[in-house]
């Protein structure tokens, strides 16, 4: 009966020494120190935080242990067996030696067998890590059933070595008996709840991973576009509902350097858009470019509006645009009865930045639209004072000879010009540009007299296509300047269009073939061209150019099809 209660006695002590480890282990996951515990350990840094964490549970266990007989009854195997699971052969041995030397400084007739049998427990639970990582399981390596086996088994193993090197022998048997079964059950339970901790610690952190990626997947597919149409007072209202319905924080605000844009949520009576910021916290978001975060309690947080808010903590963050100005900043409330969750917090940040993103892409597509609408001016201004000089000049000896094809000439010159300085927007059908190229053209053939032909191969069928302005006449302008006005024989143009599929194709060929590319590009009219192709539809678009010298020259447009609207 007295063994009995010895025993009993023991398993109670060495319990209480395993709450003590779960206690510090607790209380380590909450710092950067246990993320390395928290995987399988294969990085250098993290191996060496392991070994630094499990000797240090090792050496507290010897510390913390009870003296019997000469001997201590301890829980040291818990920190050598996980070392060896979570860091592998190396990182188990060095911990098992560590703990191993300070147990044999420490002195006793067991002190040598201590000594051994903690470092090949922790070469025991680094082989393991090592099987399993070779087996490709090493997911079960984080299973406490597992830390629990392994534990067991080195125990055990420790047992033995005791009775094969402590002397004298009927000592150390004597100790063995008392002691086997309370260090055994005690060491194995708190290897297997040392790993529970890991495993919930991870899918706390899990959990909150993916509530925070659900969440900020949320707001970025509702968001996407808003901003892009202007950053303005009813973009911004938009913003601030869909941000509020997903972070389900009290009120949420969007400003602008100078005055209130959008605000959703408690407050919304008296937070009106278009208030002028009064708020200390915004103001110094603002002029710092610092994250604000107004708690109501170690940094005071009053509404400057109202006395009777129920805000009671903000958070502020900065918007920022190019070179990392502040163009303004997102606000996000909670009412003085509900916590600021931490979540919360680093959505904001991450919310801001997607905000950010969105009206600079909305300001990247302005200008954008402002460099077509400046090359359609560009090329409006192409115009060459040169043709429109040889334009007069072939009217005036027309007028001389024929009357009629004189008056011709003028309405073909008259419409050049109208389709060519009255353009209303970007794009036009087919149609419209076959026709700005026909006048044209009617031009030079009054100019090149039987010198030029032209050829016209446009399915009906395509005219309502819609394409980019100005796409056609700079092509075949350069095709009459730089390839039929040199031929000393007459020179054709023929212009062509075909779908293939989703894909028009325009081919504009001349019979001069006298193109030759340029180091600085293939001139200004139809560089322009295939930027603005390229800027509209793609890389994959545009034109390209081939030539068969002093055969012919072909230019070819690749565009999608875009059909004509309904309306037009």
């Amino acid at each position: 009966m007295f063994e009995e209660i010895n025993h009993l006695a023991l398993i109670g002590g060495l319990m209480q020494q395993m709450c003590v480890y779960l206690v510090i282990a607790y209380l380590l996951s909450k710092t950067p120190l246990f993320a390395p515990l928290m995987q399988v350990t294969v990085r250098l840094p993290d191996k060496l935080v392991c070994y630094l964490v499990f000797s240090g549970f090792c050496i507290m266990g010897t510390y913390l242990g009870f003296q019997i007989e000469g001997a201590i009854a301890n829980t040291r195997a818990i920190g050598a067996v996980l070392g060896g699971l979570l860091g592998g052969p190396f990182v188990g041995i060095a911990v098992g030696l560590t703990g191993g030397l300070h147990r044999y400084s420490l002195g006793g007739f067991t002190a040598s067998a201590c000594a051994v049998s903690t470092t090949i427990e922790g070469l025991i639970g680094g082989c393991l890590h090592l099987y399993l990582l070779r087996r490709h399981r090493a997911d079960r390596l984080l299973n406490p059933m597992i830390a629990l086996g392994t534990t067991l088994c080195a125990e055990l193993m420790q047992m033995l070595i005791i009775l094969l090197m402590a002397r004298p022998f009927d000592h150390a048997a004597r100790l063995v008996a008392h002691i086997i079964l309370p260090m055994t059950l005690t060491n194995a339970f708190g290897a297997a709840l040392f790993m529970r901790l890991i495993l919930d610690r991870r899918a706390t952190l899990e959990k909150y991973s993916i509530a925070f990626s659900a969440k900020a997947l949320r707001i970025a597919e509702r968001s996407i576009g808003v901003l892009v149409q202007g950053f303005n007072e009813s973009n911004c209202s938009r913003l601030a509902k869909i941000i509020q319905e997903e972070t389900g924080v009290g009120a949420v605000a969007i400003t602008d350097c100078e005055k209130l844009l959008g605000f959703v949520g408690v407050g919304a009576d008296h937070h009106l858009p278009g208030t002028a910021i009064a708020s200390p916290h915004s103001l110094r978001a603002i002029q710092h470019n610092e994250v604000v975060y107004a708690d109501g309690a170690s940094v005071p947080y009053c509404c400057s509006l109202a006395r009777d808010c129920k805000l009671g903590s903000c958070l502020v963050i900065p918007l920022r645009g190019e070179e990392n100005q502040v163009f303004g900043t997102i606000k996000l409330y909670e009412p003085r009865t509900k916590f600021f969750s931490s979540l919360n917090r680093t959505l904001g940040e991450g919310i801001a930045r997607l905000l950010s993103n969105q009206v600079l892409a909305g300001k990247v597509e302005a200008q954008k639209r402002l460099l077509a609408q400046s090359e359609i001016k560009l090329l409006q201004a192409q115009i060459n004072p040169h043709f429109l000089f040889n334009a007069l000049n072939t009217l005036a000896a027309v007028i001389r000879r024929d009357p009629e094809a004189a008056r011709q000439l003028v309405q073909y010159l008259s419409t050049f010009f109208r389709k060519s300085l009255k353009r209303v927007g970007n794009d036009a059908t087919l149609k419209d540009e076959i026709e700005h190229v026909d006048a044209y053209l009617h031009i030079e053939l009054a100019r090149f007299a039987d010198r030029l032909k032209v050829e016209y191969a446009v399915p009906d069928d395509l005219l309502q296509l819609r394409l980019p302005a100005f796409s056609l006449q700079p092509i075949v302008e350069n095709a009459i300047k730089y390839g039929i006005s040199q031929m000393l024989e007459p020179g054709r143009v023929i212009i062509s269009a075909r779908r293939e599929e989703a894909l028009l194709c325009i081919l504009i060929e001349d019979s001069a073939g006298l193109y030759q590319p340029l180091p600085s590009g293939d001139g200004l009219g139809m560089n322009l061209v295939d930027r603005r192709i390229k800027l509209r539809y793609g890389d994959a678009y545009g034109i390209e150019v081939s030539c068969e010298p002093d055969c012919w020259t072909r230019v070819r447009i690749r565009l999608p099809v875009e059909e004509e609207l309904a309306a037009c």
